[in-house]
């Protein structure tokens, strides 16, 4: 049984078709140089296609084929329907729900498992384990770890066919595929940038998507600096604030921030015509989940030496909690399917 229902599937590959025949749009993106070695398009092909759009939305103002026209072409919403299917298990809702259920849940042990004398005082320095144990985190974050590992590990596994062919790819393509990930090449609509109000181009949803992921690999660096000084050194946390992992986690929180808000406010802005409702729906929930946890963290920095400690550490840890729990079946794979097509579209176009 195919990932793709026969009614997508059809209309993927009826537009595949009329675009291979038309190639107007090759220069956009790597989506087009990649239909063109192509005469069928099955599911698989589809999968692939769908994950090296990036849905910048330049060639749908571009089409001389889009709606009204009869033939109604419209490549970012129907690659955006098929690229949610190609990496998506359960239903939107059920993973927000998933999320909200389990950060609520470990906020409401957390909380009733802390002396309010102990939640409420005045910590010497921010000592964080004096209201939740060392070794309790520890075992909480392990598990948390460990769920979104192999979740997102069965998630590519069952999924993986959709971006075949990486693993013939040689140094030259895995380089190639990683740095057009980390420039986000892709999202430059052919130079001018992605659509955005009133079909103008621009680059700052570019700009705000290198926010969220390069702000996200800080504060994962300050998380493992943290761990190494813990685990290794010996060195219990807090740590001072000119200490790595606080300068790691503050710029990192600081650029999730802004990258957060930013990406929020042009998904609200933007065209519906341009994507899946489906994944825009996961897109925000990935966006807030992600502010919510840069602004716990840095609100638990500003006022780790007051009573508000406590409280703060606790929801910022329930906060965290639900971002692991959902992140294998959220937008957060998307990273690597497409990271996945961007070297098998290296490799196949010889690089």
């Amino acid at each position: 049984m195919s990932w793709l229902e026969p009614s997508l599937a059809a209309e993927g590959a009826r537009i595949m078709t009329i675009c291979n025949a038309c190639r107007y749009c090759e220069g956009y993106c790597a989506v087009f140089p990649a239909m063109e070695q192509r005469e069928q398009f099955g599911p698989a092909d589809l999968g692939y296609l769908a994950n090296l759009c990036h849905n910048c939305g330049a060639c749908l103002p571009a089409c001389q084929y889009a709606p009204p026209h009869e033939f109604g072409v419209n490549v970012p919403q129907t690659l955006s329907q098929i690229r949610v299917a190609s990496y998506q298990l359960p239903r939107r809702k059920t993973v927000l729900m998933l999320g909200i259920a389990s950060a609520g849940l470990l906020l409401l042990v957390l909380l009733a498992g802390t002396a309010w004398t102990t939640l409420f005082a005045r910590h010497d320095g921010g000592a964080f384990y004096e209201v939740i144990s060392h070794d309790e985190m520890v075992r909480l974050f392990l598990f948390a770890g460990a769920w979104a590992l192999v979740g997102m590990g069965l998630v590519f596994a069952i999924r993986h066919g959709v971006v075949r062919g990486v693993r013939r790819a040689d140094f030259g393509a895995i380089r190639r595929g990683w740095s057009d990930a980390l420039r986000l090449v892709n999202l430059g609509g052919g130079g001018e940038g992605c659509i955005e109000e009133h079909e103008r181009p621009a680059q700052v949803r570019r700009i705000y998507h290198h926010f969220v992921f390069y702000g996200f690999l800080s504060c994962f660096l300050a998380t493992i600096v943290a761990a190494f000084y813990d685990n290794v050194l010996g060195w219990r946390a807090p740590y001072p604030f000119a200490s790595l992992p606080v300068i790691f986690g503050t710029l990192g929180g600081v650029a999730l921030l802004i990258g957060c808000a930013g990406l929020f406010r042009l998904l609200r802005e933007r065209d519906v015509a341009l994507s899946d409702k489906g994944e825009r729906g996961r897109s925000m929930m990935l966006l807030v989940f992600l502010f919510a946890t840069a602004a716990t963290g840095l609100l638990l920095l500003v006022f780790r030496g007051t009573a508000a400690m406590g409280f703060l550490l606790i929801l910022h840890l329930a906060i965290v909690f639900g971002l692991f729990v959902t992140l294998p079946y959220g937008k957060f794979m998307h990273g690597f399917f497409r990271i996945a097509a961007l070297i098998r579209f290296a490799s196949e176009q010889g690089d």
